[in-house]
């Protein structure tokens, strides 16, 4: 939905103190209250309404828009969980603050962008599309037969174990394994300090849950992962978007923002970044922990792509002990991402709580699921698994850049390994979102730049599954762009 249209072009003096009347159209799939949110969201985007500004009453507003008191509080509540209003006792609902930089924009509700129907297809793996911005590669890939024979044997569970919801930090012995394969590895960890989650994104929703309160400020990537920032807006904090480029994060930015922001915490990929597949140096780990100390934020590492990683690779986590970091890792890109199965790794005085939330918020995570990574991962197969996975992504990544580079996309940054390659041109015709559409009626789903930053994207990009960016299919669309065709 285009929400420029929504706005009507008034003088100072129109509706109620200036307030300019929205061009609601009854008619219009959506609710009002989705109306409402999208073209408020568009204002603040495009600074017509600056940060401080004051909102009318909930009265004013009913009155200048010809809509229910009902309605509007829904639209300022859901507002205020966005992020983009912040709300005084006494004193009415004003403009969140953005700092005075572009980079810090909110974006627009999902419901405002057409790329949300892309949604669903990208993560359900129902769609007969070609899936080049998925974030799961061919079912093959994985080795089938030790996942279905994990599966097998998770199934036989013992018939005593059925009858209770099982343990509320997870599956015993895969937190013990998983204790000692990351004590080997990077840091030595205890089991107790593992609690086990339905995947990554559940994980960073019980450290949001736990850590944090409506009106806190949250460090993220920008770019970065795209449900993340709709996660921190929905616990009612307000996300503000650190640049990430080829050479990493700007750490210059970073200070200046922590100084002035005095973040709770920050969400960082350390290792094989997605969108962008680079990594943190040493350097720049020790400089973001010094940052985080100073000004005394929390640090939640995404380490999902460290096995698909060369060894040696920065670590926040071994490189603290879990003072300062919490780690978050999964299994979904090295077992499968049917099954499910993330963690926390954490200091044992935030284990408790952790775990507590957890448990009021959703009880036990599946231990049929947990059984089955259990078999997969302790198995002699899964080592040698890796490695081969490994190596298809290098030669499927090379290939992608060499594909993408003929079809005229430069890379945002050289990946470092991983799945993704960032790409895109400026004489593209049209932004992202555009893009994205066509590419869906021509049978193919894209990511556009939009899902992973909180500003438009100056040149339009995308993020590519290497899996599948060099298949003649998207590789023919790509060329048809700068031809006119589609």
């Amino acid at each position: 939905m285009d929400t420029t249209v929504l706005v009507e072009k008034t003088t100072a003096g129109s509706g109620s103190e200036g307030w300019p009347v929205l061009a609601i159209d009854r008619g219009r799939r959506g609710s009002l209250v989705d109306q409402i949110v999208a073209a408020i969201a568009e204002m603040v985007n495009r600074r017509e309404l600056c940060a401080g500004t004051k909102m009318p009453s909930v009265r004013q507003f009913a009155k200048v828009n010809g809509v229910s008191t009902f309605t509007v509080v829904e639209s300022y509540d859901r507002l205020l969980h966005l992020g983009l209003l912040s709300s005084r006792r006494g004193s009415g609902f004003f403009v969140a603050k953005s700092g005075g930089d572009a980079r810090q924009a909110p974006c627009l509700p999902a419901s405002a962008s057409a790329v949300d129907a892309l949604t669903p297809d990208l993560y359900s793996g129902q769609s007969d599309a070609l899936p080049v911005g998925a974030g799961w590669l061919p079912p093959e890939w994985y080795g089938e037969s030790t996942l279905l024979d994990a599966v097998r044997h998770a199934m036989k569970i013992p018939a005593g174990r059925l009858r209770g919801y099982g343990h509320p930090l997870g599956f015993p012995s895969l937190r013990q394994h998983l204790a000692a394969t990351l004590s080997a590895d990077l840091f030595a960890v205890e089991p107790e300090q593992i609690l086990l989650t339905h995947g990554a994104t559940h994980a960073f929703d019980l450290v949001l849950r736990t850590l944090t309160r409506p009106g806190d400020v949250v460090f993220v990537e920008d770019p970065g992962y795209s449900n993340l920032i709709a996660l921190v807006r929905h616990h009612g904090c307000t996300p503000v978007g650190i640049p990430r480029g080829p050479h990493g994060l700007d750490m210059e930015i970073l200070a200046r923002e922590a100084q002035a922001r005095q973040p709770k915490l920050m969400f960082v990929n350390t290792v094989l970044q997605n969108p962008l597949g680079t990594s943190l140096t040493q350097a720049q780990a020790h400089r973001l922990l010094a940052l985080s100390e100073q000004y005394d934020f929390w640090l939640v590492e995404d380490d999902i792509y460290r096995e698909l990683a060369a060894r040696g690779e920065s670590s926040l986590a071994a490189m603290d002990g879990l003072r300062r970091v919490i780690r978050i890792g999964s299994f979904s890109k090295t077992v499968s991402p049917v099954l499910r199965v993330g963690s926390i790794c954490a200091s044992a005085s935030l284990m408790p709580e952790l775990g507590r939330v957890k448990m009021v918020t959703g009880l036990t995570t599946s231990e049929i699921n947990e059984r089955a990574v259990y078999d997969a991962v302790s198995s002699r197969a899964y080592r040698k698994q890796v490695e081969r996975l490994v190596h298809q992504l290098d030669g499927a990544r090379e290939r992608a850049l060499e594909a993408l580079g003929e079809a005229g996309l430069d890379p945002l940054a050289r990946p470092r390994g991983g799945m993704f390659v960032s790409a895109g041109a400026p004489d593209l015709p049209g932004n992202g979102r555009a893009i994205a559409e066509r590419a869906l009626r021509a049978g193919i789903l894209l990511s556009p730049g939009e899902f992973f930053t909180q500003r438009t994207p100056d040149v339009p990009w995308f993020r590519f599954n290497v899996a599948y960016a060099a298949e003649p299919l998207l590789l023919g669309f790509l060329h048809s762009l700068r031809g006119g065709r589609q």
